[in-house]
């Protein structure tokens, strides 16, 4: 169905499909939209005009059903979305309309439990309760403020509450281009540690530099072991933060000290490794080896950190804290290389999919 964007119109997607190309060659649809009823919602909502949504790795493996949260079609994408307060309740008081706000993406949206699933951000409205919605802080613009709870939060769960990395220590970051390995770039080092960031292009490894990475390692073209004990004196990394997996995560495992923390935080390298169509089961999935952990003394952490809040709630508010605090103070500011009119949502979704965003990928509604 054609629609005309500029009088209200959102994404669906309409099927679960066997893999994320899958997805975005026939999955999903552009539709009309009209603004949503004030009468027909709570006294604790709140109707956002929406400026600026991400485009992620998460929502593509959600479209083939490969991701550990499984939502049934139809439904818009979108994890995270950011603009101005169209519409509030009578009940919500921390915000009103035509301020710029962001949406918390574990409260409202595809990623969320509960009633307001369906409210994804690749659209021109959405609805959410008033405790997803925050002012946004210091100085982001919509861009920047919807690419930043789910890519820091990720990475402080990662390094902080799990890693427990300390000031004056190494950690290597594979990935480190993506939305998830340049906020772990951004957070070790205004936690003090020293960052070795790896990448397979010397092109994006130079902005990864730019965005403050100490060393970078082209994979492709450099012998990883060789590289970092040259960089450590021969002691190797205290922690590793692999969003990568695959082979890349076995020659990880000669690259550390003894007792150093391996954290687990994504597979983005071998996509595949559950079945598609929503199907449950990990027929492919990675393996680590055993030997070199026992060897190492490793820890070897798995970092969720979305399913970790609903195991322990406590989690949560001290990190989102966090991050919003050092957000406003101008510590993080996420970066952006690829925008796109929410028309041009397929080539938004191949500009993720095939690596050629380096942080974070918007769609404008």
């Amino acid at each position: 169905m054609t629609a005309d964007v500029h009088a209200g119109a959102r994404v669906v997607l309409r099927e679960l499909a066997e893999s994320p190309d899958e997805a975005i060659a026939r999955a999903f649809a552009l539709e009309p939209m009209a603004p949503p009823d004030p009468a027909a919602l709570g006294p604790a909502d709140v109707v956002v005009d929406i400026r600026s949504a991400s485009v992620g790795w998460v929502d593509l493996i959600m479209a083939s059903g490969q991701y550990q949260h499984l939502l049934q079609p139809p439904y818009t994408p979108g994890l995270e979305y950011a603009g101005t307060v169209r519409w509030a309740g009578p009940e919500v008081t921390h915000v009103a309309a035509g301020d710029r706000v962001l949406v918390d993406g574990l409260l409202a949206g595809p990623r969320s439990l509960g009633a307001y699933q369906r409210w994804g951000g690749w659209a021109s409205y959405g609805v959410a309760p008033a405790a997803a919605v925050l002012p946004i802080p210091g100085a982001l613009d919509f861009d920047q403020a919807c690419n930043l709870l789910g890519s820091y939060e990720t990475a402080y769960h990662a390094l902080v509450t799990r890693g427990r990395l300390q000031a004056g220590e190494t950690v290597l970051i594979h990935g480190a281009s993506g939305a998830t390995g340049l906020a772990a770039v951004h957070l070790a080092k205004l936690l003090g540690a020293t960052v070795i960031a790896t990448g397979r292009s010397p092109e994006k490894l130079a902005i990864v530099t730019a965005e403050g990475a100490d060393h970078v390692i082209a994979t492709r073209d450099e012998e990883l072991r060789a590289r970092v004990k040259e960089l450590t004196g021969g002691k190797g990394v205290d922690v590793v933060h692999d969003g990568v997996g695959g082979d890349i995560s076995i020659e990880s495992m000669r690259c550390v000290r003894f007792g150093a923390r391996y954290l687990v935080v994504g597979w983005a390298a071998t996509p595949s490794v559950a079945r598609g169509k929503g199907q449950r089961g990990a027929p492919n999935a990675n393996h680590l080896p055993t030997n070199l952990i026992m060897m190492k003394g490793l820890d070897v952490l798995g970092c969720p950190a979305a399913i970790s809040i609903v195991h322990d709630p406590s989690l949560r508010p001290p990190r989102l804290a966090q991050v919003l605090a050092w957000a406003a103070e101008g510590k993080l500011r996420p970066r952006v290389s690829h925008r796109f009119a929410l028309g041009d949502y397929q080539a938004a979704m191949r500009a993720r999919w095939t690596g050629e965003v380096i942080g974070g990928c918007v769609v404008h509604p």
